[in-house]
């Protein structure tokens, strides 16, 4: 099965929620939807899966137009947030509820069952009910019945946002396992770069309703096409500045000039923002020909093994991840570092100017 978006858009009132987006989805892949709330994930799951329909545009599925047909004519299953399981079933009985209702054989369900509870690892738990399994175990419940029914397409919308971090981690681990297994066309939604990253395969970056960016997640991640897609794949948020480049110097909103070294070498004079993740910001050098921005720290997250120091320079704030535990006072002074060869350099319409080859490894 391939799954093609032909330029759909979803509009309600003056509202737009899906705008003309192109999407080509191949069967057995992983494919992550990636964006803030309210960024048209849900919307656009909801007419891949026949939900709504589109106010223009079509929907293939391998080449038929599929557009006005119901979700019930289309072989899809979905996951939401919110785990959603019949309390008085047993694990077993709800995993099994979609293929009784279908009319499968009880020996084909038998078997089914207990191949998706193999996988998802739900064997010891199948006569348990629900009220008697963690957040995690009624998650996994609820993907299995939706694996069991062998769609052609699965959409899991933030299926893990509601669970602890120790259980969201267990799962995040397991689920591209999960998904190599089934064969079927996945589309995950989540607001997290990390979970994302994690993940793999493709991903398509939104905001307000497009799609930004779409392609393997790596290279998405390490070459943003434009100002949008690096910052919604970047947490903490994208920080940046503006730098005017003359005579083969460029001048930093943040107060100074350094030499055009880097992405910024090899483009014309005039301005531009420059971008980079929080984890390219040091608080000591690191090497030679570094960008350094005085600052003072506005506050310092310990998170265990890394800290987030909140910088002010000027009008800037910027968020810089360093390793190790940084008792750092507010309001001391500190110099920040940064590698010329780890920012994005964008132009004044927002699109990637230029970036360093090195950055396809970081």
């Amino acid at each position: 099965m391939t799954l093609v978006l032909d330029g759909i858009s979803k509009k309600v009132g003056a509202s737009v929620h899906v705008d003309d987006v192109h999407l080509t989805l191949e069967r057995g892949s992983l494919n992550v939807l990636l964006g803030a709330t309210l960024s048209g994930k849900t919307s656009l799951m909801r007419l891949m899966a026949g939900l709504d329909a589109p106010t223009s545009g079509r929907v293939l599925v391998d080449g038929q137009d599929v557009t006005g047909w119901p979700v019930q004519r289309r072989s899809v299953a979905m996951v939401y947030q919110q785990f959603i399981n019949y309390p008085s079933l047993t694990v077993y009985e709800n995993i099994a509820s979609p293929l009784r209702v279908s009319g499968v054989a009880r020996s084909e369900i038998d078997e089914r069952v207990r191949d998706a509870a193999r996988l998802l690892k739900l064997e010891p738990y199948l006569d348990r009910k629900p009220l008697n399994l963690s957040g995690g175990q009624q998650q996994r419940t609820a993907i299995a019945r939706a694996l069991v029914k062998r769609a052609d397409l699965v959409l899991l919308d933030e299926p893990l946002a509601n669970l602890d971090y120790k259980l969201r981690e267990e799962l995040r681990e397991e689920l591209p396992r999960v998904f190599a297994a089934s064969g079927a066309i996945f589309v995950y939604a989540t607001t997290e770069p990390s979970e994302a990253l994690l993940l793999g395969g493709n991903t398509a970056t939104l905001f307000q309703g497009r799609v930004t960016q779409f392609g393997p997640t790596p290279q998405t991640y390490r070459q943003p096409h434009d100002l949008v897609t690096a910052r919604v794949f970047s947490d903490p948020p994208l920080n940046t500045l503006k730098v005017r480049k003359s005579d083969g110097a460029a001048t930093l909103s943040t107060g100074g000039q350094v030499p055009a070294s880097g992405p910024l070498a090899g483009v014309p004079d005039g301005e531009y923002t420059v971008g980079f993740r929080a984890h390219h910001l040091n608080l000591e050098p690191t090497g030679t020909h570094e960008i350094t921005i005085p600052a003072t720290v506005s506050v310092a997250e310990i998170t265990g093994s890394e800290s987030y120091v909140h910088l002010d320079a000027g009008d800037h704030r910027f968020v810089a991840l360093v390793p190790g535990v940084r008792r750092l006072e507010p309001r001391s002074p500190v110099t920040a570092y940064l590698d010329p060869r780890r920012l994005f350099l964008f132009d004044e319409d927002g699109r990637l100017a230029s970036a360093d080859p090195s950055q396809k490894a970081a």
